[in-house]
């Protein structure tokens, strides 16, 4: 019984020791186990260190804050007889240096972490090539610690992957946030440059412990004032607070910056004076912020400016830029997510008929940014079809980690289980194993210029992203971008143990929570292949019957399709014909309704209602079910939350608790509206599983939410 009380004891110590939000996954929380205490202040009482340079001061700051949480340990700077060594590889005492070769071989943010002997001592050994290596290096050994690790058996090299791996900012000059949940931008611009925010340091903390190395501070629909002097002032102080992080600063330019701020009748590309003032104003930029990343360009595509606009193309538009920032180093990231304003073809396909014909023509400094998917963000897509369709053309992966049609702020989706999906998603482009992830890390081509892009999810919450959980989305996203080969379930119990505590009775449940949470979204959502089916404008909520828009593919029954004979966009060959831009094994498989994956049915066939399914069910019992699985898996993770209370914090248990409620209600009436609404067409029954409907359909197609978050608002 003593045992068992002080099992307890330690648990609630642990649990409610990790949990201010605002130190995400960095808690440090103290090491409660005699014997890994005992090990971890052996290696690291005193620690050896060059600290000449501002990363490595950081590197310093970093460790004092951490053993000071975990041990109440000050270590001792470049003592004699040093437990735990941080040095560059051309640094270390000659005896180590053989084991540190193969980092020679390795890109210069590479790492290696060894525990080893030195002079008759047990010491660990982080090097690397450069500074920045050895930063990653130091969070990638706290990250161990704060596992509980045994460090005895330390042998890792490690290395990423993807060269630019960037936080999409979609925040704007007065603080809203696109798309954002967790309150006002942390960019106080109007008291930028003179004041530098703790939050901008503790960002960059959080962002170089996994990886990312550059931000975009502002939104893709941009405004060209961020581009003037004043905005660029204010940038600096942002690019200088960054640097020591090894992060790099982008802008997002907007297209027609020549006109609006530069005083030109143009922003035609092609066009000397518009090519020249790109010119000085990317000199401009450089002078300023030497190490500046380069630019953003959301161009031609829902309703912003672009090449388009005079006759030119999108290579036009983005060789121009990249030419401005070429002598710099800088690179121009062009984003594919366009689809015209006139073509009345299918929306999956606009964007690989735009950019493939270009393929090879962009310039080497230039990425072409593309979303996961052919659509926008949905709960699931098919891998865009970009994917393996451009080899001669740098890719960049484009994810949403801010919960755009997901949920927003209330629902707990853990994302990296839709990164991972799409990241090992088979492209065929060379044969089998030609994954997504190969072609976004450039092995698959040999493309030298790689990158991972994630709209971020971050706001100006005490913790940072609103719904607690949500900060495993922004922690998954680094670490896929560092490695996309990574799986969800490691990345799941990384963030949990750093997050909260390193017990297995904790773990273990709340990794499964999290592995499952994002199919139960896309049950209760969008089942069977269903998409954009979200409300009007805002995505918050169904809105299956919305219709009569500006554009039809912003409406939702041009994606589902329901009438009398079934439901579904066909995109076979007798349909869009989208198939045609997959490898021929895609397009030979999902060209069969029976061999089509039963995840992406309704996103490439119109499917009768009684049409049978794998389970001799009809397609209508078996949407019926799918959403009534999606909120009975959502009933699950409540009871699987309320079973973890001794674990956590009061504050941050109460406040997932009523988050999970909310989500349950929501996923009820996402369930509910949306099979009354497709029960128009069907003329079924509703299965006996499914309860009755609170409300009536007229009631839910009446529901308006004008003040719903994630928009911009209209300040008259």
């Amino acid at each position: 019984m003593k045992q068992k009380i002080a099992l307890l004891v330690l648990l609630l110590v642990q649990g409610l020791s990790a949990q201010d939000g605002y130190k995400l996954w960095l808690q440090y929380s103290k090491i409660e186990q005699p014997q890994r205490a005992e090990q971890y202040t052996a290696y690291n009482k005193n620690l050896k260190l060059d600290t000449g340079s501002a990363t490595a001061k950081v590197i310093h700051e970093e460790l004092n804050t951490a053993f000071e949480g975990m041990l109440n340990l000050s270590p001792e700077l470049n003592g004699d007889a040093p437990g735990l060594l941080i040095l560059k590889t051309s640094a270390l005492p000659e005896k180590l240096q053989n084991q540190f070769k193969a980092l020679e071989d390795l890109p210069e943010d590479a790492y290696a972490i060894r525990a080893t002997r030195l002079d008759k001592r047990d010491v660990i050994v982080i090097s690397a090539a450069s500074e920045k290596g050895l930063l990653y290096g130091t969070f990638a050994y706290l990250r161990e610690m704060q596992q509980h690790k045994d460090l005895s058996q330390l042998d890792i090299t490690d290395a990423p992957k993807i060269k630019k791996r960037l936080l999409n900012h979609w925040d704007n000059l007065d603080r809203t946030i696109e798309r954002g949940y967790a309150g006002f931008s942390i960019w106080d611009w109007h008291l930028l440059p003179n004041l530098i925010k703790e939050e901008y340091i503790d960002y960059a903390r959080a962002n170089a412990s996994i990886g990312i190395n550059g931000t975009v501070l502002n939104n893709v629909n941009a405004s060209a004032y961020i581009l003037q002097d004043d905005y660029l002032q204010k940038v600096k102080a942002l690019a200088d607070a960054f640097r020591p992080y090894g992060i790099q600063v982008y802008l997002t330019a907007r297209f027609s910056a020549p006109l609006e701020i530069g005083g030109l009748q143009t922003a035609d590309p092609l066009n000397a004076e518009v090519q020249n003032w790109w010119n000085e104003k990317a000199k401009e930029i450089y002078t300023l912020i030497p190490d500046f990343g380069g630019f953003l360009v959301k161009a031609n595509s829902e309703g912003q400016p672009g090449p388009n606009n005079y006759g030119r193309s999108h290579v036009d538009g983005a060789n121009m830029l990249a030419e401005a920032v070429e002598p710099y180093n800088g690179i121009v990231m062009w984003r594919a997510f366009v689809y015209s304003d006139e073509k009345p073809e299918d929306r999956a396909k606009q964007a690989y008929s735009e950019f493939v014909p270009f393929d090879g023509k962009f310039k080497d400094n230039v990425l072409v940014q593309v979303k996961n998917g052919a659509i926008d963000f949905q709960p699931r897509e098919p891998f865009h079809p970009l994917f393996g369709a451009m080899p001669e053309t740098p890719l960049m992966m484009e994810f949403q980690i801010t919960q755009e049609y997901l949920g927003g702020m209330s629902h707990l989706a853990f994302l990296p289980k839709l990164f991972e999906e799409t990241l090992q998603a088979d492209t065929y482009a060379k044969g089998a194993g030609s994954t997504v992830a190969k072609v976004v890390d450039g092995s698959l081509t040999n493309t030298q210029l790689t990158g991972m892009a994630g709209v971020s999810n971050i706001g100006n919450a005490r913790n940072w992203t609103g719904h607690p959980f949500a900060q495993a989305n922004w922690y998954g996203f680094g670490r896929l971008a560092w490695n996309p080969e990574l799986s969800a379930k490691t990345i799941a119990e990384e963030w949990l143990a750093q997050t909260f505590t390193p017990n297995p009775e904790f773990v273990k449940p709340m990794t499964s929570l999290l592995l499952d949470s994002r199919e139960a979204v896309v049950n209760y959502m969008t089942p069977l292949g269903l998409h954009h089916i979200m409300a009007e404008g805002h995505h918050q909520g169904p809105g299956p019957w919305v219709k009569d828009l500006g554009r039809e593919d912003w409406t939702s029954v041009y994606y589902h399709k329901a009438d009398s004979l079934g439901i579904g966009f066909d995109r076979t060959s007798t349909g869009s014909d989208a198939l045609a831009q997959y490898a021929p094994e895609i397009e030979k498989a999902y060209e069969n309704i029976e061999t089509t994956p039963q995840q992406y049915l309704l996103w490439f066939h119109h499917v009768p209602w009684d049409y049978k399914l794998d389970n001799g069910e009809t397609l209508w019992y078996n949407l019926a079910r799918k959403y009534q699985d999606g909120v009975e898996e959502v009933e699950a993770m409540i009871n699987t939350w309320q079973e973890m209370k001794p674990y956590v914090g009061e504050q941050v248990y109460e406040k997932t608790r009523m988050l999970l409620s909310i989500q349950l209600e929501e996923a009820q009436w996402w369930r509910d509206s949306c099979l009354l609404y497709f029960q128009q067409f069907s003329n079924k029954e509703m299965p006996e599983f499914i309860p009755e409907a609170k409300h009536t359909l007229d009631y839910y197609q009446s529901i308006r939410d004008p003040y719903a978050p994630g928009i911009k608002p209209s300040w008259d």
